[in-house]
């Protein structure tokens, strides 16, 4: 897959509605960029323009050096030089950042009963999805296997005394692909909040937060995408401190002898199965919105239909949709009173809490 077709598929993830108001109220400043191997995608609504453009310049060059950093399989970053370490037994330090993201990534992994792994880089880089452009082919089957017994997990993951981390399992590898949009969503919230910013939208790759509402009190629209189509399947109103984001076997795959590989690696046996469509979640405002948006879809993902309701309130989660391989769709009823259905799927399950 060209570069240019996965900014399309991770941009599409969430279609942005952007509704005109009746009345007249500040233009919104907008302003995009690429992150994270991604599309990121802000709108600020303020009636000083310049203190508008200076939070919006803060928060993307907070998200550049974070990426530069946090990138985990180029050689200048923090990640890739933490995951050398690891493969030769040796200890690392890590950044604040670097050591909070591994923190939060071992109490999730934990809560999700290992569905979610930032400790699975081999298996990912294994697939071909480390690359920009991946071929289609799969994996030997042997090193499947053999990453799979070798069991990665965040939780071998212990800090010294001195400060430093040491893996008593070399074979984790660092990737937090699946957890910084999310976390960096929250990041950057909290500083256009203390920019003087109350009104704005940010969307990384798909993962999006809002903070206040628009001019005049209305709320922000957002759209989740049809994962066979490129257009919303579903719209609702996004509260100040939510997020939304998704899972989806369109976003990074492969289709090889009439199956569809996708990115989403099952970090018990390394397999790459593709059994759902998608899973979006939506989180309720809190200190970690963001992370979640961007984390509990996994356990989702992998836990499927029957099993999501139970992850789904274990992540305390404000709602979540479910498309099944056969583009079935499973939510809560709260949810679905919540929802418009611009595509409506051929069938609803109304199921679990919340």
């Amino acid at each position: 897959m060209r570069l240019r077709n996965w900014l399309r598929a991770a941009s599409a993830a969430f279609v942005v509605s952007a509704l005109a108001a009746c009345s007249v109220q500040p233009e919104p400043l907008q302003q995009e960029s690429f992150v994270f191997g991604t599309r990121v995608a802000l709108t600020v609504y303020d009636a000083d323009r310049g203190k508008a453009q200076a939070a919006i310049a803060q928060v993307l060059g907070d998200l550049d050096q974070l990426h530069q950093r946090l990138h985990a399989w180029q050689p200048a970053g923090e990640v890739y030089a933490a995951n050398q370490a690891i493969a030769a037994g040796e200890p690392f330090r890590a950044s604040a950042e670097l050591a909070e993201l591994i923190t939060l990534g071992q109490q999730l992994e934990q809560q999700s009963d290992g569905l979610f792994s930032p400790a699975i880089g081999a298996m990912v880089a294994a697939w071909g999805f480390h690359a920009e452009q991946y071929a289609a082919r799969l994996p030997a089957a042997q090193v499947l296997s053999d990453l799979a017994a070798a069991q990665p997990r965040m939780a071998d993951l212990l800090r010294q005394p001195d400060g430093r981390w040491l893996s008593r399992n070399p074979a984790v590898q660092l990737d937090f692909g699946g957890m910084a949009k999310g976390w960096a969503l929250d990041r950057s919230r909290a500083r256009l909040l203390k920019a003087g910013i109350s009104s704005a939208l940010l969307n990384i790759g798909g993962n999006i937060i809002a903070l206040g509402s628009k001019p005049g009190g209305e709320p922000w629209q957002v759209g989740v995408r049809h994962p066979r189509q490129a257009d919303a399947m579903a719209t609702l109103a996004l509260a100040d401190g939510e997020a939304v984001g998704t899972s989806g076997d369109y976003q990074r795959f492969f289709a090889l002898n009439g199956r569809r590989y996708c990115h989403l690696i099952d970090p018990r046996d390394a397999q790459s199965r593709c059994h759902v469509q998608s899973v979006s979640v939506f989180s309720r405002p809190g200190p970690h919105a963001g992370l979640l948006s961007d984390v509990a879809s996994k356990p989702l993902y992998f836990a499927g239909a029957q099993a999501a309701a139970g992850y789904a309130r274990r992540f305390g989660l404000a709602g979540w949709l479910l498309i099944d391989s056969r583009g079935e769709a499973w939510l809560p009823p709260a949810l679905d009173k919540r929802l418009q259905w611009p595509l409506r799927p051929t069938r609803l399950h109304l199921t679990g809490t919340p």
